[in-house]
């Protein structure tokens, strides 16, 4: 699909009735494999890119550049829309069209941006950006985007960080009204988002949470679910134990169970079509000193 194509694919999914649930990528690997088991959209989040490519916790470290490059790299691998994480920003709001136009840019079929200004993951003092800063910012985000089926996404934290379910419905409404395409509240459980669902106009997206199914997010009334670690999760796991399992074993012939066939994993990151296009071609030639 064209990044148009992506983008209307996934308002087209969005307005359905159904709950859509999102696994979290931290690399082009992790996309390709969310798309391939069939998942219709894949998410890519500062927590993951801030683990997988600097080793660093989610706490305001990674850029808007590294963001977006991350997210690019990601956009050309899949075939399914990508929904973004653009922090809070990255700018006041009279330069959040430099963020909007750079996620743009890089093929992003959504991006949400969040009113957390500090503290985010971290047992520090939490730091809420004031409602009608926020505001500033969604109604500039809104004005910036070129293709207006690109998805703006209002995120409050007020919730999570604070503990007032009120003020995070009070914000959430707020941004609907000021047009943003959806909102996200964290830090509601499924039984507290059911409790208030009714409460939040608009379509609602959330991230998991451990104790929790997809079925009690459905029950809640989630529009959206965002699994933003599963897969990084996954790779840590699975690349502890198989690297656990080398340093006793000293055989990696004996780790077949926890290791992907060699030729599978060569298919699915496409030798075969380098392969095809070089019989297409013809292959490149050596360097001629003639030609200098």
């Amino acid at each position: 699909m064209t990044i148009s194509e992506k983008r209307r694919a996934l308002r087209s999914l969005l307005d359905g009735s159904g709950t859509v649930v999102v696994p979290g990528a931290y690399d082009c690997v992790s996309a390709g494999l969310i798309e391939q088991a069939g998942f219709p959209a894949v998410y890519i989040g500062s927590y993951a890119i801030s683990a997988s490519a600097f080793g660093l916790p989610d706490v305001g470290l990674v850029s808007m550049s590294e963001m977006v490059d991350r997210v690019k790299q990601v956009v050309d691998t899949v075939s399914v829309p990508v929904i973004a994480d653009a922090e809070n920003g990255f700018n006041e709001a009279a330069n959040v069209w430099r963020t909007v136009r750079a996620f743009e840019q890089a093929g992003a079929s959504a991006i949400h941006i969040e009113d957390h200004e500090f503290g985010k993951h971290a047992d520090v003092p939490q730091v809420i950006l004031p409602l009608e800063y926020m505001l500033g910012k969604v109604r500039a985000a809104l004005d910036a985007r070129e293709d207006p089926d690109f998805l703006i996404v209002a995120r409050t934290d007020a919730a999570w960080a604070t503990g007032d379910v009120d003020e995070s419905v009070r914000r959430a409404n707020a941004f609907t009204r000021a047009g943003a395409d959806m909102v996200f509240l964290t830090g509601l459980s499924p039984p507290v988002l059911g409790g208030i669902r009714d409460r939040i106009e608009g379509k609602v997206m959330v991230v998991d949470t451990p104790e929790s199914s997809v079925a009690d997010e459905e029950s809640a009334g989630a529009d959206v679910v965002l699994y933003y670690g599963l897969t990084l999760y996954a790779a840590y796991a699975g690349v502890e134990l198989a690297l656990a399992r080398f340093k006793e074993e000293r055989d990696q012939n004996r780790l077949s169970d926890v290791l992907a066939d060699p030729q599978e994993f060569e298919r699915f990151i496409d030798y075969d079509g380098f392969a095809a296009r070089t019989r297409k071609y013809g292959p490149g030639r050596a360097d001629d000193p003639s030609d200098r």
